[in-house]
């Protein structure tokens, strides 16, 4: 169906809208934090003569004379005359640096490790100093001219797990949240999978039957299948229920599910070493967020004390969700619903045809 004039012109001011948000509203203390010490790196290492071989910075010179005349002579050219390009390269100089700043402040906080942030502006700092061409410290300028090689190993040292989660998810998206998912199973079929999932998570949340349902639209690492059992079943409410009884042998475990299949039972998640978690919340939900953080998939939790259902993606876990609630998250992953940000997902499913299903 074509959209009207004022529908296109209503979803390109939709996104205009979220795009400013996304500059000027969301986690504004952590960007006003980084153009803070990006700024001042910034001035410091231009003025201290570190970005510029030929910075007139010396001992013997007047220190803020000095000083200023290098970060002027990043805004002008060879004549000493402000010039437009010198202008455009030093100002996306500096934005490109407050990204960075932005960046490292964001994975920090996500890894619970800003407290950490200090001492990387305090050897950043340090390092340019030692290296600017003021002081001229032969060995110690030599060290930390390589310290962007020794932060990123530092990091890589630090937080391993968290990288291999970082690129995980990288590799798993698109450039845009329209892409194509292929299942083996009509639109119908899969409309009806929804409803059983839902139907048996509601049943199980009723009888406070604790379960652990991991909806995939990828391709989930083999080691973590192998870790249950396969199964490769249809998927149906009864079956559902009965993976999750206690009496069950695989009941401790996690469910895969993809397209109208169960994959998996049985299987171990890696879990979330989220420290603001609350106190209440177990294993299982550990294991969903877990799951979530490093993987794009949709986990669905029951409690096995309170009942209550609770559903993880993307690094967040939400809780309190009814029937509702569960059947919007789970068609949107499916991609049989506009997500919250407008688009919708695209999958090829098996139409049918005069002779069958092909």
């Amino acid at each position: 169906m074509d959209r009207t004039p004022e529908q296109k012109n209503n979803k390109k001011d939709n996104a205009f809208v979220r795009a400013m948000k996304a500059i000027f509203v969301r986690d504004i203390r952590g960007k006003l934090l980084a153009v803070l010490i990006g700024g001042l790196i910034w001035v410091v290492t231009v003025g201290l003569g570190v970005a510029d071989s030929e910075s007139s910075v010396g001992i013997n010179d007047m220190f803020f004379i000095s000083f200023a005349a290098n970060i002027v002579r990043e805004f002008t050219d060879d004549a000493g005359a402000a010039s437009a390009g010198s202008i455009i390269v030093s100002v996306l100089d500096i934005i490109l640096l407050i990204c960075l700043v932005y960046f490292i402040i964001r994975f920090l906080g996500k890894n619970n490790a800003m407290p950490i942030m200090k001492f990387f502006v305090i050897i950043a700092f340090a390092g340019i100093i030692l290296t600017s061409a003021l002081f001229d410290f032969p060995v110690m300028g030599s060290l930390f001219s390589y310290g962007v090689l020794l932060v990123f190993i530092a990091i890589i040292i630090m937080f391993p797990q968290e990288l291999r989660r970082t690129m995980w998810k990288l590799a798993s998206k698109t450039g845009t949240e329209t892409f194509n998912v292929e299942y083996d199973c009509t639109e119908e079929e899969l409309r009806k999978a929804v409803a059983d999932i839902v139907k048996a998570v509601l049943n199980m949340s009723k009888d406070n039957v604790g379960a652990l349902i991991v909806i995939t639209t990828q391709s989930v690492p083999q080691h973590i299948l192998d870790s249950g059992t396969e199964l490769g079943a249809k998927l149906s409410q009864p079956l559902i229920e009965c993976l999750f009884n206690t009496g069950a042998d695989l009941h401790d475990g996690a469910v895969f599910i993809h397209g109208d299949k169960i994959l998996a039972a049985g299987c171990f998640l890696p879990l979330s070493q989220n420290q603001n978690l609350p106190k209440e919340l177990g294993t299982r939900h550990r294991a969903a967020l877990g799951i979530s953080e490093q993987y794009s998939v949709l986990t669905i939790v029951v409690s096995e004390e309170t009942g209550v259902i609770s559903v993880a993606r993307d690094g967040n876990l939400d809780r309190y969700y009814d029937a509702s609630m569960l059947t919007d998250v789970i068609e949107q992953t499916y991609g049989l619903k506009a997500n919250q940000s407008g688009r919708k997902r695209k999958f090829r499913a098996r139409r049918k045809t005069d002779g069958g299903e092909e």
